[in-house]
């Protein structure tokens, strides 16, 4: 029994020998990339200047507790946000049902793009849209 295990073990490891060897190459080069950031900026003197901590994209300034960020940051930015991935998330629907597209799939796809319209409407009938 236990020699049959092994032969199969054995015969086995060669198809994941390229495996190990590609997984060995990349520890070995994170961990070059990471000393060579390290041994060169080491020296660099860190700039936490005006300019760094100005406003960014976002018009903000920065805060650095947790209270501050609640006063601070409008609701109406997560509601963007997730309204962004549900009409997002439409394209990683008709993307795959373009390339593999047949007759069959045309009443479900069509059906799928009514609702998201109707939710498309109806958000923007609620004025979600809006930025007041």
């Amino acid at each position: 029994m236990f020699l049959i295990l092994d032969k199969y073990i054995i015969s086995n490891i060669y198809l994941y020998a390229e495996l190990f060897v590609y997984m060995l190459f990349a520890i070995i080069l994170c961990s070059f990339i990471l000393g060579l950031t390290y041994y060169l900026t080491k020296n660099v003197k860190r700039d936490y200047s005006i300019e760094k901590n100005s406003a960014y994209e976002c018009g903000f300034n920065t805060f650095y507790n947790f209270e501050d960020s609640e006063e601070i940051i409008n609701v109406r930015f997560f509601l963007m946000c997730i309204l962004f991935l549900v009409f997002d998330l439409e394209i990683c629907f008709l993307a795959p049902w373009a390339v593999t597209y047949n007759f069959s799939t045309f009443i479900p796809m069509m059906v799928f793009l009514f609702i998201l319209t109707v939710g498309f409407a109806y958000e923007w009938q609620k004025g979600a849209l809006d930025w007041h």
